[in-house]
């Protein structure tokens, strides 16, 4: 089953009007996790539950969990977390995921790129203070977007951050609605605004890693950016919040969109924690809700193939996955899916949640 645990909130601090920082100490006192990875949290509201993910924004030697919340307009669990969460409270998520990383060697003198919007910060942030604390020859520069100045979460932690390591991290701030002293960096990170800031700001020539999160319209125009000044794709990490198209993937299906799906059944058999059950299944029907359907408790969080919770490996057969913005291109040709948005398109398919 997907293993959920106890997390103890042992504070709760606002960042911004409209943001939290959430403190957690798991009750089995295990606080491993990497960079970048993420929560996935669940709680009942009006007799329903929710799954919401939050990543994770401390480092990995500060021995304390915590994750960034932003509220987000209609959002049940953000809002609640917003006005109603306590220090003392208890929540349950699962353990951390995600693979918005990259290995870490504390003797490489590396140059990092980090490009995030909003509440993107949250990972980029771990991933930042892991880098400065266990890499101590590498750099790391970050492109910062936001609305206002106001808005900005973990402004003061930032500013500390760069006070503490003045050589080693440099961070720029593009502020949409507030104009600045220097004007490339007022408006929006697009493509354009990306040219000129690799034309005067930033080497991208000596850059080994690359991690872009926020909203997609600035993740592919980030995307598109490095890749015409040469970066190579496998250095160019990504973490989707939100997607404003559904079905628009960043990185391509194992099957094309012109597949039509048979009607019928198929025989499907899922394993999940070394346990292995056949069931038969619609073929217009996802992975995740036959699963879920025939009393498998398969991970998930957000059911729009953002997050990577519901990460499956196809051993037999054939499905097709209509969107996929969270599995690496290498990962998909070793037959990965996102099962909240893969269904079969073979008389049989096998898959495998233990990989």
């Amino acid at each position: 089953m997907a293993r959920f645990r106890e997390l103890n909130v042992t504070g709760v601090r606002k960042t911004t009007r409209d943001a939290v920082v959430v403190t957690l100490a798991p009750a089995d006192g295990v606080t491993e996790f990497k960079q970048g990875q993420y929560l996935t949290f669940r709680r009942e509201f009006g007799g329903e539950e929710v799954r919401r993910s939050y990543s994770i924004c401390t480092g990995r030697t500060e021995g304390i969990i915590q994750v960034g919340i932003k509220r987000v307009e209609g959002g049940v669990f953000s809002s609640w977390a917003n006005e109603n969460l306590e220090t003392g409270m208890t929540l349950e998520a699962m353990g951390p995921a995600g693979s918005f990383h990259a290995p870490i060697d504390p003797a490489r003198a590396a140059h990092y790129l980090g490009f995030a919007g909003g509440s993107g910060i949250t990972p980029v942030l771990s991933i930042i203070k892991t880098v400065l604390a266990e890499e101590p020859l590498s750099r790391f520069t970050l492109t910062y977007g936001n609305r206002t100045m106001g808005s900005i979460m973990f402004r003061e932690e930032l500013e500390d951050l760069k006070n503490l390591h003045m050589r080693r991290l440099n961070i720029i701030h593009v502020l949409e609605s507030e104009a600045q002293d220097i004007e490339l960096f007022s408006g929006r990170i697009d493509e354009a605004k990306c040219r000129s800031l690799f034309e005067r700001w930033i080497d991208i020539e000596g850059t080994d890693t690359a991690f872009i999160c926020g909203p997609e319209p600035m993740m592919l125009a980030v995307a598109t950016s490095l890749a015409a000044r040469g970066l190579p794709e496998e250095r160019i990490k990504y973490e989707l919040f939100t997607t404003s198209e559904p079905g628009r993937a960043l990185r391509p299906a194992p099957a094309a969109a012109s597949i039509e799906v048979s009607a019928g059944l198929t025989r499907a058999t899922v394993t999940l924690d070394g346990a292995s059950r056949s069931f038969e299944m619609e073929r217009r029907v996802t992975l995740l809700d036959a699963a879920l359907d025939n009393a498998i408790d398969a991970p998930f969080a957000c059911r729009a193939g953002v997050c990577s919770t519901c990460r499956c490996r196809v051993l037999d057969g054939e499905v097709e996955m209509s969107s996929n913005h969270a599995l690496e291109d290498h990962e998909v040709a070793q037959g990965y899916v996102l099962a909240c948005q893969s269904i079969p398109i073979t008389d049989r398919v096998v898959v495998d949640f233990d990989h």
